[in-house]
């Protein structure tokens, strides 16, 4: 049996911008605890640094849309950066990448929140 670990990493974009990078696997297994820690992100602004999300699932874009939804029903802006190119595949077909507003850097994403 595979082992499903997710990480977060929070830090600060010169900007100000607060940017949370995920390292391991969004998906079924560990979303309860990643839409948990991230609903309760008080950072006005916030970028999902995606790079190294080596598995994103179904379950895994549903907990994003939770994210997006309960941002923007409290205006906080959000943004994921830096698709795997696994990731990317996944919104695409679910046609996620054209409801979510996605960069290929996190700067990139960075500055489009300031």
């Amino acid at each position: 049996m595979s082992t499903f670990k997710l990480e977060t990493e929070k830090n600060e974009h010169p900007s100000g911008v607060h940017v949370v990078k995920l390292r391991g696997k969004l998906a079924l297994e560990t979303v309860n605890g990643f839409v948990t820690e991230l609903r309760a992100e008080p950072a006005q602004r916030l970028v999902l640094d995606m790079s190294e999300v080596s598995f994103l699932d179904s379950a895994g874009m549903g907990s994003l849309v939770q994210i997006m939804v309960h941002r923007r029903n409290q205006q906080k802006p959000f943004a994921l950066a830096a698709l795997t190119p696994q990731a990317v595949a996944v919104m695409q077909v679910s046609g996620l990448v054209k409801l979510m507003p996605t960069f290929a850097t996190v700067d990139e994403a960075a500055t489009s929140l300031r």
